[in-house]
């Protein structure tokens, strides 16, 4: 006498089991925005953000063209291929990057740590501003 209908189960069928499978390999696909920037992906930088060489210098200091700078609490550095990287891992290393600083405090907000083809494609800042010319930067009279 079987009293326990209700929990023995038929077996699943072939098409139910390849429809969980394909719903589990979709599922583990990444998306698109997962895809890192030195896969072909170009990423987009703001167009207030300035074109500058970074030096960690501690948990909280930098020096941003060789001028000290602090960084602000939450501050994020993004490596070539746009994933986040600490700024205690980068102490006293040179990048060039493209930034962001903070309007109200100056403090530096965001930085990207540019690849090699980033870094050729000209960019305001990073270079001195002056208002003068040198006499050896007109041109010579022939």
């Amino acid at each position: 006498m079987n009293r326990c209908t209700l929990l023995i189960r038929p077996p699943l069928r072939p098409s139910l089991l390849a429809a969980l499978f394909a719903v589990g390999v979709f599922c583990a696909a990444p998306a698109p925005a997962q895809v890192p920037a030195a896969l072909g992906s170009v990423r987009n930088f703001p167009e207030a953000a300035l074109r500058g060489t970074l030096v960690v210098s501690g948990m909280y200091d930098a020096q941003l063209d060789g001028k000290a700078i602090r960084m602000a609490p939450g501050v994020r550095i993004f490596s070539p291929q746009n994933t986040l990287v600490q700024a205690h891992t980068v102490i006293g290393t040179s990048f060039t990057v493209n930034y962001v600083k903070e309007n109200s405090t100056g403090m530096l907000l965001t930085a990207w740590i540019l690849s090699k083809g980033e870094a050729e494609h000209k960019r305001k800042g990073g270079e001195a501003e002056r208002n003068f010319v040198f006499g050896s930067d007109a041109a010579s009279p022939r």
